[in-house]
């Protein structure tokens, strides 16, 4: 049986190696087989065939019949999906528990101690940086504005803020709660009419093209982007960060006119 190339790439989204598909796929081909009979259908050695049979049955998606020769029966799609699901998601509940317990171990503490004595002896202008994609982009301003406590200012272009919005809603909406001041600066057409009043909820929109993207926090974080956003993919997307008070200030007088 040849199963094609690109079919395989699909299948190792159950989590399966390449091996295993073939297996798998061999055997939902004939319902029941022996290891033999399954390793000259899909072209997998011998040697390895028990292995990763074995494998498969751990993993919930084939049983072993006892019998000589020993058999397996293979175990429909829609429920090794549903296994597969189940699998998923208690490895990932299992790993936020992880994460969630180790706020309270020492390993943070000594973490946190470790970046803020690497902190205190680095010069506000030497804190600076570039960030390539827009959704690491995203998860920066999403810990700044988590780390801002007066002022929030958006320069950037409709699309720009009807996206940074939408991805940065929930923290927004924290900051804003807390008494942080938010301000949008966009040109505004009909497209972002909808969401407009949601975005008015947590803090002002000026419509003025400025012809730029940035974003500037407290006065003195400030995150400018190197591109149009429409003329690059969102995986090229750049930016640089700055700390400067001086810059922060100037640009948040210049912006507010």
């Amino acid at each position: 049986m040849i199963v094609q190339t690109d079919f395989l790439k699909k299948i190792k989204d159950f989590g399966l190696n390449t091996y295993e598909a073939k297996l798998w796929t061999a055997l939902l081909s004939r319902g029941v087989s022996t290891a033999g009979e399954l390793s000259d259908i899909a072209n997998v050695p011998r040697s390895r065939s028990y292995d990763v049979l074995e494998s498969l049955e751990k993993k919930g998606f084939i049983i072993m019949k006892i019998a000589k020769p020993i058999k397996y029966l293979a175990v429909p799609p829609e429920e090794v999906l549903e296994r597969v699901k189940k699998k998923v998601k208690q490895e990932a509940d299992e790993h936020e528990k992880m994460l969630n317990d180790m706020k309270e171990s020492s390993v943070l503490q000594e973490l946190n101690i470790l970046h803020t004595q690497g902190f205190e002896s680095i010069d506000p202008q030497d804190i600076t940086g570039s960030i390539k994609g827009r959704t690491n982009i995203h998860n920066h301003l999403d810990f700044l504005i988590k780390e801002t406590s007066k002022t929030i200012s958006f320069i950037t272009t409709e699309e720009g803020m009807i996206r940074k919005f939408n991805n940065l809603k929930k923290s927004l909406t924290k900051a804003s709660k807390k008494g942080v001041k938010i301000t949008f600066t966009a040109p505004l057409t009909a497209k972002s009419k909808d969401i407009l009043p949601e975005i008015k909820s947590i803090g002002d929109v000026i419509n003025k093209d400025l012809k730029g993207r940035m974003c500037v926090f407290d006065d003195k974080q400030i995150v400018f982007m190197l591109s149009e956003d429409k003329k690059v993919h969102p995986s090229f997307d750049m930016c640089v960060w700055v700390n400067s008070p001086y810059f922060g200030n100037m640009l948040s007088k210049m912006t507010s006119r």
